[in-house]
Order: C-alpha cells, then sequence, then structure tokens
C-alpha cells in the first residue's frame, strides 16, 4: 500500500526518548511527510512486529541508540489532505515512552538530524501540538 493516497490508515510509531532531568531526543526528518520539520523518532511498523518491537527497531534504525523498558504515552491521528480535500497521508500514530540508558544518538536512517532538546525550550523546535501533547504525556509516565 501506498503511503501517499493510501486506501486505508497507517501504523505509525513514535518514541519519546527522555533524558533526566530536562532532555527529550527530536529528529529532524530526511523524507516526506513533514521533510525538514524537528520530531520524535519513529516511522512505520511493519508486517509480523508488535507496536513495541516496531517502536524499538524505529530508535535503532533513526538514531543508534538503545532503550530498555516502554510504556505506550498516548495516541494521535495524523491526517493531511491536499488542497482538493483527498487523503495524502493518514496515520494512526501509536507513542512509546523510555529513559535514555547511554550512548551518543547519531543521525541514521531517513533521519537528517538527531538533538537532545531542552524540555523548557521546546518552542525553538516548532514541534507539532501532539508533539507537546505526547512529550506531556510520556513526561507525567516517569514523573518527570
Amino acid at each position: 500500500m501506498s503511503r501517499e493516497y493510501p486506501t486505508q490508515p497507517i501504523v505509525g510509531i513514535g518514541v519519546v526518548l527522555l533524558k533526566p532531568p530536562h532532555e527529550v531526543l527530536l529528529i529532524r526528518r530526511g523524507r516526506a511527510p513533514m521533510l525538514g520539520a524537528w520530531g520524535l523518532p519513529g516511522g512505520g511498523q511493519e508486517l509480523g512486529e508488535t507496536a513495541e518491537e516496531a517502536a524499538r527497531r524505529e530508535l535503532l534504525e533513526e538514531t543508534g541508540l538503545a532503550v530498555g523498558r516502554l510504556t505506550l504515552a498516548g495516541a494521535v491521528d495524523s491526517i493531511d489532505r491536499d488542497p482538493e480535500g483527498r487523503v495524502r497521508y493518514h496515520y494512526t500514530i501509536l507513542d512509546f515512552a523510555g529513559l535514555w540508558e547511554g550512548g551518543e544518538p547519531q543521525a541514521l536512517s531517513d533521519a537528517a538530524a538527531v538533538t537532545w532538546a531542552d524540555l523548557r525550550d521546546l518552542a525553538a523546535y516548532d514541534l507539532w501540538s501532539e508533539a507537546h501533547r505526547i512529550i506531556a504525556l510520556a513526561r507525567q509516565s516517569f514523573g518527570l
């Protein structure tokens, strides 16, 4: 199935990787949709893998980092329509949260850049409002 103009929603996976006390891992997207935008690491779930397996794979593929315990932080519906009103992209995104355990992130796979962003200055990254909401839920789940 094509990601652009799909016939049904696609399951997307995101990861909020927190580095206490005040950082979250962000990537700059290296391909559409949202080319060049800062956001959470993630991508599409593959046939035969669980959502959590997909989260671990995507984090490793995009940043080179592994993570221990993951918790489901929340879900997001991302629906983008073209000027004619047709659905160009439709993702149901399951976002997981985890705590950094070590290692330095690298921009790999479809990530053009990677950074530890200060949670007190996320406005500098022009994140999607849903990313802010999911990051807040992730921080709550870990008491940060």
